[in-house]
């Protein structure tokens, strides 16, 4: 699966911004798909996932009511809507797909079989 992010850029606090990874050369609907980020000098970090059908959708706490993950298996894109941003978002970040995640493993990176090139995210207070 090779995996191309894009939406990343410069955003004031309390701004939004939408992330879409667009999937190619698998069939989408066998992925979990998820979202990833990694500040500088941090450990990367779980953000979202969301499950093969979409029915299911998981946050971090740091994110949850602020972000939201969708797909459109139509298209083969997860998006990431980010909403009332602040700075310690900032971050790259990165989409990953994975076709053994379950629950337990679904916030631990090396779970992911395929990994995006990464977004960069700036948010300004």
């Amino acid at each position: 699966v090779q995996l191309q992010a894009s939406g990343g850029g410069l955003v004031q606090a309390g701004g939004s911004l939408r992330l879409s990874c667009a999937a190619s050369g698998r069939t989408f609907s066998n992925y979990v798909m998820g979202w990833f980020r990694q500040a500088p000098g941090k450990e990367r970090e779980f953000v979202a996932a969301i499950s093969r059908g979409g029915g299911s959708t998981y946050f971090a706490d740091a994110v949850k009511g602020r972000f939201t993950i969708s797909r459109d298996s139509a298209k083969n894109t997860v998006f990431l809507q980010m909403n009332s941003l602040k700075p310690e978002d900032t971050a790259v970040y990165y989409c990953t797909a994975g076709q053994s995640i379950i629950t337990s493993s679904m916030k631990v990176p090396r779970a992911y079989d395929y990994w995006g090139q990464g977004t960069l995210v700036t948010v300004s207070s």
